[in-house]
């Protein structure tokens, strides 16, 4: 697919200089002297300041009050037009008046203000702002988030329980118990256009909001192939048939820690049976309809979401840019 890695993530060129993580010396001196810039997140959360189509990542020197209560791993994102990027977790930190049900709902709306942080700096759910920021930003902050998030809830060594500590800029934690080296984690999924004739095959999950539909997704399980998933997926859920499934494009999604390989199938058939357990509801939806959610008029189905793989498959497969 020509447009393939300009999905939101993706294709921003960040040079990771990997070849530096093992410099553990050069890289405490790069924050030490400034010549590195650490971003803050917040359970998950990304520091920025903007709005909708101007939003940029804020960067802090190490010593700065923010990162008072960061937790002690700087993960070492990479060079970003000569200066070295890390990243740094401050959940230990407690804002004022926090609303657990709504930072635990689908899509977070609040914002936390640190009181040591500069001016209009806001902690912003990263689905809410992804198209907001520049591709190499988006890049920063996916990548930022699916590590710490990994180190918050990988401590410990799962080949012997004693704790492990970061390695190789954050990149690998270490057991010093057992020896055991661990590595971020990613998990393959794939997300699936189905079509027949002029139809696309839509879907929901229980507790998504309403009006909200989707292409149907699911994990890749070992020993299986992008192509077999897609078509087991697909039948697991509707008991439709997929026959030929061709790749088209692909999307780091640190939620938490995904990698969405979007795969086009053929529908061999068309008989819908939900299994509840899988899927709330599915259903087929023509080029028409689609273009009159897309527009924000359909009756019951809600645009997807912009900045999302499925978005960005759907918008293509209308305008015939797949190939």
């Amino acid at each position: 697919m020509k447009l393939a890695e300009t999905v939101t993530f993706g294709g921003s060129g960040l040079d990771r200089a990997a070849e530096l993580r093992g410099d553990a010396a050069m890289l405490d001196e790069a924050l030490e002297s400034q010549a590195g810039l650490v971003l803050p997140l917040w359970r998950g959360k990304p520091l920025m300041r903007g709005e909708a189509g101007q939003a940029t990542l804020v960067w802090l020197p190490n010593d700065h009050p923010v990162l008072a209560e960061a937790a002690p791993v700087r993960v070492f994102l990479g060079r970003d037009d000569g200066q070295l990027r890390f990243a740094a977790d401050i959940s230990a930190w407690t804002p004022v008046d926090v609303d657990e049900a709504q930072i635990g709902a689908f899509l977070d709306p609040t914002l936390q203000a640190h009181p040591a942080a500069p001016n209009q700096a806001l902690f912003r759910e990263l689905r809410g702002a992804m198209t907001w920021l520049s591709a190499r930003d988006a890049e920063l902050s996916a990548t930022a988030k699916a590590v710490l998030d990994w180190h918050r809830t990988h401590r410990f060594c799962s080949r012997c329980g004693a704790e492990s500590v970061a390695d190789q800029g954050g990149w690998q934690r270490v057991c010093a118990t057992c020896g055991g080296r661990h590595f971020p984690r990613t998990d393959p999924v794939v997300i699936m256009l189905i079509t027949h004739r002029n139809d696309v095959l839509l879907g929901r999950s229980p507790g998504w909001p309403e009006g909200m539909y989707s292409l149907l997704a699911g994990f890749v399980e070992p020993g299986e192939t992008l192509e077999a998933a897609v078509r087991r997926e697909v039948l697991e859920e509707t008991q439709v048939d997929v026959g030929p499934v061709t790749y088209l494009a692909s999307q780091p999604w640190p939620y938490p820690a995904s990698l969405m390989f979007g795969c086009r199938g053929e529908a061999r058939t068309r008989a819908i049976t939900v299994d509840p357990v899988e899927i709330e509801d599915a259903l087929w939806l023509s080029r028409e309809e689609l273009t009159e959610v897309f527009a924000g008029r359909h009756h019951k189905i809600l645009p997807a979401r912009k900045g999302a793989i499925a978005h960005f498959l759907l918008e293509n497969w209308l305008a015939d840019r797949l190939d």
